[in-house]
């Protein structure tokens, strides 16, 4: 298939407003990738369509699109030629990469028309702005390949990856489709809650009987271990195993043949024993020296030597989790049948200075991927993930550092970012070091004040309330943002949404 094929389609997504006619465009070019015949043109293509590459990470960032070449008169172009550079440019390293690598995209923009540069700079900033969120390419690849949706949300929540699933449903089919399986030592697509502003509401969400977990402030991660070998999972899916040895070692010495267990990893004072606070103990899961002592604590069981628990009730998943994980493995549960318990459970909670609780169905199925009714948080204060659009550059006292943040709330409807405003507050010199850099590295244009940057980092934010405001795109702004942490944890798809912000300005007096 020619890559201007396809940047034909992105632009017509971007500019079609009604759902099932961009899910048409979207099968119509899913279907042209399958005549190909080629795995490698059906995977790089439905990514591309998504704004993803195969290639995690290319090396490129703004520096490297300056000075570029005209553009090509005529496309020359395929998709596979595009992967093929990509993947090219993802492999150089070492003295002389820096040149190498542009000299790479000098080429492969020198032979790309206007329209396929415009895509190309959409990939590789992380900015590919034309409503083809993963919903609608899951509907557009069920239509594309002639199959139910029901069957490609599974094969997608197992697998965790949109480029692997087409690949197999438009090259496989059905058959395909159906060796799909919970399998050990593959990651899948973690449960995801969603928000409540009380214990009352969260509780009539999910329903009665339910569990109060405690929210613990940590990393998320997922465990399997199949005989004597376990690995460690990080909620993005990467493998952090060689970082988390304490995690290793608790899930070795457990009872059983084969588990897959979910859970959070909490950085743990060796002195008092008590928990450290969420940024050291990120940093310490990040770490790649394999010296990072974090103690897990599980909420939930997958599997069980030999059988897969996904559809299990979790009340089912919670008896076999007490069968085979110790107390001091386990996040704290207490059961729940009316409001009044609900909120007790929440005061406890926050006076015994956690983060909040996540209440939970005692009759839903491990929705993997999902952000439903079945799990729904609680916390003490507002607090929402957003992601980072773009940040200014510090004066005074912050001068040399990248300070004022500029914040974006996700757009479900275009698959972008909605601005909410701008914070410089409870930063600490160590994170303003911290974000300088990693900020810096995610640069995409620069002005003498503000650097723009991929919309990659999500950010956690405190604030008062809800205002609205006609100086931003969405109608509303934040009241007294601040900085609690980054989520380097968390993908920009997983920040809260324009949704979420307006409903909590709904519900303000």
């Amino acid at each position: 298939m020619r890559f201007e094929d396809l940047a034909g389609v992105s632009r017509a997504v971007a500019a079609t407003p009604a759902r099932n006619a961009k899910i048409e465009l979207l099968a119509a070019a899913l279907r042209g990738l399958a005549e190909s015949g080629d795995e490698r043109t059906v995977s790089a293509g439905a990514g591309y369509l998504a704004g993803e590459l195969r290639q995690r990470q290319t090396g490129v960032g703004y520096a490297s699109l300056r000075d570029l070449p005209p553009p090509a008169a005529e496309a020359s172009l395929s998709v596979a030629d595009v992967d093929i550079a990509f993947q090219r440019m993802s492999e150089l390293s070492g003295k002389g990469s820096q040149a190498a690598r542009k000299a790479e995209v000098a080429a492969l923009f020198g032979a790309a028309t206007d329209a396929e540069r415009r895509l190309l700079v959409g990939l590789l900033s992380g900015e590919l702005r034309q409503g083809a969120q993963a919903g609608l390419l899951a509907d557009a690849l069920a239509r594309a390949a002639g199959l139910p949706l029901a069957t490609i949300r599974r094969a997608l929540l197992l697998a965790g990856d949109l480029k692997a699933v087409a690949v197999d449903a438009l090259l496989g089919g059905a058959e395909a489709l159906d060796a799909y399986r919970l399998t050990v030592g593959r990651p899948l697509s973690p449960m995801l809650a969603s928000s409540a502003p009380n214990a009352t509401e969260a509780l009539a969400a999910t329903g009665v009987p339910a569990a109060a977990d405690i929210k613990i402030d940590g990393v998320r991660i997922q465990v399997h271990r199949d005989g004597e070998v376990v690995s460690v999972y990080s909620r993005s899916l990467d493998d952090i195993t060689a970082r988390v040895p304490g995690v290793v070692a608790a899930v070795a010495a457990l009872d059983v043949t084969s588990v897959v267990l979910d859970g959070e990893a909490v950085g743990v004072d060796p002195d008092s024993g008590r928990a450290i606070p969420f940024q050291e103990t990120a940093s310490r899961a990040a770490r790649r020296d394999g010296v990072s002592i974090l103690h897990p604590f599980f909420f939930d069981i997958l599997h069980l030597d030999g059988a897969d628990l996904l559809d299990e009730p979790a009340a089912t998943r919670w008896a076999a989790l007490e069968r085979v994980v110790p107390p001091a493995l386990r996040v704290g549960r207490t059961m729940l049948d009316t409001p009044e318990a609900a909120e007790e459970a929440f005061a406890r909670a926050v006076a015994e200075s956690h983060e909040g609780l996540v209440i939970k169905s005692a009759a839903a199925p491990y929705d993997v991927g999902r952000r439903g009714a079945a799990w729904v948080k609680v916390k003490p204060r507002h607090t929402l993930d957003l992601v980072v659009l773009a940040v200014e550059r510090g004066h005074g006292r912050r001068r040399g550092w990248l300070s004022n943040l500029h914040l974006g709330a996700r757009d479900p409807q275009t698959g972008g970012f909605v601005m909410l405003g701008k914070t410089f507050k409870g930063m600490t010199d160590e994170m303003l070091r911290w974000q300088t850099e990693r900020l810096q590295a995610l640069a995409v244009e620069e002005s003498e004040w503000v650097v723009r940057v991929r919309p990659e980092l999500v950010v956690e934010i405190a604030f008062d309330g809800v205002q609205t405001s006609p100086r931003y795109p969405g109608g509303v702004a934040l009241r007294f943002a601040r900085v609690l942490r980054y989520r380097e944890d968390k993908r920009p798809e997983e920040a809260d949404t324009i949704d979420t912000v307006r409903a909590i300005h709904k519900g303000m007096p």
